[in-house]
């Protein structure tokens, strides 16, 4: 069996020697040696950059949300003035999210109309396969912003059925001192009408007065009770509304994401197709030029016979 010899560092000493008969010195063939080892980190595109910015974002945001949920849910541990603080940097946080999305998106579209070139057609297949994979990007960052506002709307939803509950049996408790203070108002009536007899005319205006003061304020703070009611009904109300616009959003997400695979599917196509008449014109081209060489070898022939004859 023959044996086998490694020339491995014969192949270096080579390689070095005509590194060095090039005008490479030790320190520059050795930076060049070590470019081949660890390589450099590749450059980022600006829309890569910014994609994983809003991905960071996006992740503050959901550990913001996970840092503050027992806070916001639990009433006995915050006050309603720290809710609503909670509320604007989620608001704040949503909408910045929701901008840098906007501008990937307004990125792609200018991208993918510098690449249009003549009667709408793209100009270059790869360009149209980066194009597709940022569409991808987006969606997905879209869909990740989406669960987070999903968790938000539930917070808020269990925050707004919260303060429903605890406002309804206020309202029973406030009631029932009204019919007591009627009762009372009417007894004081009758006791001021036994001794009307007894009392001057000044102290029976002047009770009147109160009573009718009384009176007012009773219905002015029941029809104040009744509209926060109603406004506590509408915000619970547009909660769940909100929650299940969310939740049908969510539903169409399957549907995009189909519409997304016939789109790029129907891209490949069209470049399969293009393709195919590019070579059917070439075929076209070369069958034309092989019956004009035909007719014309023919009609040599024909005169050469017709001569030689």
């Amino acid at each position: 069996m023959a044996k086998f010899r490694d020339r491995m560092e014969d192949f270096k000493d080579a390689v070095r020697q005509a590194a060095i008969s090039s005008g490479y010195n030790e320190s520059k063939l050795a930076a060049t040696m070590a470019k081949f080892i660890i390589h450099a980190p590749r450059q980022r595109s600006p829309f890569t950059r910014a994609a994983y910015k809003t991905l960071e974002s996006i992740g503050a945001l959901e550990q913001f949300m996970l840092k503050h949920r027992k806070d916001y849910v639990d009433r006995h541990r915050t006050t309603e003035h720290e809710r609503d603080s909670i509320e604007q940097e989620v608001n704040a946080f949503i909408k910045a999210c929701q901008e840098q999305i906007n501008v990937l998106k307004n990125s792609i579209n200018d991208e993918e109309a510098q690449s249009k070139g003549w009667l709408g057609m793209r100009a270059d297949h790869s360009n149209a396969d980066t194009i597709a994979h940022k569409h991808g990007v987006v969606l997905i960052l879209s869909e990740r912003l989406h669960s987070v506002t999903s968790q938000y709307d539930q917070l808020r939803s269990i925050r707004f059925q919260d303060t429903f509950s605890r406002a309804t049996p206020r309202r029973k408790l406030n009631r029932n001192p009204k019919s007591k203070s009627e009762d009372n108002s009417n007894s004081n009536n009758l006791e001021v009408r036994e001794p009307e007899a007894f009392q001057t005319q000044s102290l029976t205006v002047q009770q009147q007065l109160l009573d009718d003061e009384t009176r007012a304020l009773q219905v002015e703070l029941t029809s104040l009770l009744d509209a926060v009611q109603e406004t506590e009904t509408k915000m619970v109300e547009m909660s769940a509304l909100n929650h299940l616009l969310s939740t049908h959003v969510l539903q169409q997400r399957e549907q995009i994401e189909q519409l997304y695979d016939q789109a790029v599917e129907a891209t490949h196509n069209v470049d399969l197709g293009n393709k195919e008449l590019s070579k059917a014109i070439q075929r076209n081209t070369s069958s034309r030029t092989f019956l004009l060489l035909f007719l014309f070898v023919l009609t040599f022939s024909i005169l050469f016979l017709d001569w030689y004859s």
